[in-house]
């Protein structure tokens, strides 16, 4: 009988003790770690501020490859959510919300120094009140470089279980943010570095158009003249294969990059006609849209240019990407259809490229899926340049589009009514000063 007093009295002190314990220890928790990238700080916020790139650099991928995400919410900023379900315990179910962002995302430039993104948790994790803050710091000599300061805070109260978890912050907490910070380094290390702040892209869906192309490629030190001779004799092609056809070019010149390379520039010209079926050989085709090559297929062509025509099929027949032959060097198809990240650049077409250059690292930021290869860069000219003499009076207008496979329906800019530049908004009459006056000035930054 002594013993067993003697044991309850012992279990008595510990529960004491595990009591006062529990009251002394702290009521809340916090953990963080930093770690600087090299990329320029609206790229890092963008990143984060939006989850579609979150199962690339989550550690939790790691840890179960079966892991189910669901995106909900808004698509970019605060009300942006990630759901996730998985059968490993280490993982469970849960989800995190974009609770705010400080400045907003328009504030984000050269200028800012310093920014503030708030995650909501909802885990298995204990505690209340639970949340990731990811603080941005502009670093380095030319604030070329970012400091990422990823913290947890958790809210215990008077739960003393919950309190007691507090020993156990540095681990799935302390994990979960040093794993996925060293993660994000690497999917923001495939983003090229430039400065997109003035850049303001929208998403427009594209309609399927039925056009004439021509493919084409110059030498890049043959420059603007190269490429405006090349594209002069494409479209004397394009439209003596029209008037051929019994059809009408219905709009401006369309040039899909292939391959812009440190030599040579690889591109189609196209124009877009004012028929969807063709007469061609004695026989009435149907256009339809181009598709991927069949690699399996046998190509005669020893053409060094992707976009080339495969083999000598006569007209009338397709080529490998499924495009109506209409003679040796025109082909027709169906063009566009479907979303298309787009921006504008006002200036000579030297600056189409840099434009391009910025178009690619926003949509990797910002989570938009594209494809360079099948659906390839285009640029529309929608208004030509005007000259008096040899005096250029105002630039050229370029819409430069990226094909998407998987997007939001706008684009945060879009969303807050941020309208893209137009040369309308200066009166066509005014003289530009140069080329980079004339058009977003991140655009003439992308090239440093």
């Amino acid at each position: 009988m002594m013993r067993v007093l003697e044991f309850i009295v012992a279990l008595i002190i510990v529960i004491v003790v595990a009591v006062v314990v529990g009251v002394v220890m702290p009521g809340s928790g916090h953990v963080e770690r930093s770690l600087v990238v090299g990329k320029d700080m609206r790229q890092v916020y963008d990143v984060l501020n939006n989850f579609r790139r979150f199962p690339e650099y989550s550690v939790q991928r790691e840890y179960d490859r079966n892991i189910k995400f669901d995106f909900s919410g808004k698509a970019y900023g605060p009300g942006a959510e990630i759901s996730w379900a998985s059968d490993d315990g280490k993982v469970g179910n849960g989800k995190f919300t974009i609770a705010s962002a400080d400045p907003s995302f328009d504030k984000v430039d050269s200028t800012a120094k310093k920014s503030t993104i708030v995650w909501n948790v909802d885990n298995d994790w204990r505690g209340n009140d639970k949340h990731f803050t990811l603080d941005l710091e502009r670093n380095g000599s030319r604030g070329q470089l970012t400091k990422v300061t990823w913290s947890y805070d958790v809210d215990y109260g008077f739960n003393l279980i919950n309190r007691y978890s507090n020993l156990y912050i540095h681990g799935d907490p302390d994990a979960f943010i040093q794993f996925s910070l060293n993660n994000l380094q690497n999917v923001l290390a495939a983003v090229q570095n430039v400065d997109y702040t003035k850049l303001i892209p929208y998403i427009e869906q594209t309609q399927p158009t039925p056009v004439l192309m021509v493919s084409s490629s110059i030498e890049r030190k043959g420059g603007l003249e190269a490429l405006n001779d090349a594209t002069d004799k494409a479209i004397g092609q394009i439209q003596a294969a029209a008037k051929k056809l019994g059809v009408t070019t219905t709009g401006p010149r369309i040039i899909y990059t292939t391959n812009y390379g440190d030599q040579n520039y690889s591109f189609d010209v196209a124009m877009p006609i004012s028929a969807t079926s063709l007469n061609v050989a004695g026989q009435t085709v149907e256009l339809v849209a181009a598709k991927a090559p069949d690699l399996n297929a046998a190509v005669a062509s020893s053409s060094a240019d992707a976009s080339s025509t495969a083999g000598d099929t006569a007209p009338g027949g397709h080529d490998r990407f499924g495009r109506l032959i209409v003679d040796n060097d025109v082909r027709a198809y169906l063009a566009f259809g479907g979303p298309a990240l787009k921006a504008v650049w006002n200036g000579t077409a030297a600056g189409v490229p840099q434009t391009r250059d910025l178009m690619k690292a926003y949509a990797q930021t910002h989570g938009y899926k594209f494809d360079e290869v099948t659906n390839r860069f285009y640029d529309i000219e929608a208004k030509p340049e005007v000259k008096q003499g040899d005096q250029v009076t105002q630039y050229a207008e370029f819409d430069v589009y990226l094909p998407l496979s998987w997007a939001p329906d706008q684009t945060p800019e879009q969303a807050a009514g941020i309208k893209p530049p137009s040369l309308d908004d200066t009166g066509s009459d005014q003289a530009p000063a140069s080329s980079s006056t004339a058009a977003p000035a991140a655009a003439a930054s992308a090239g440093k």
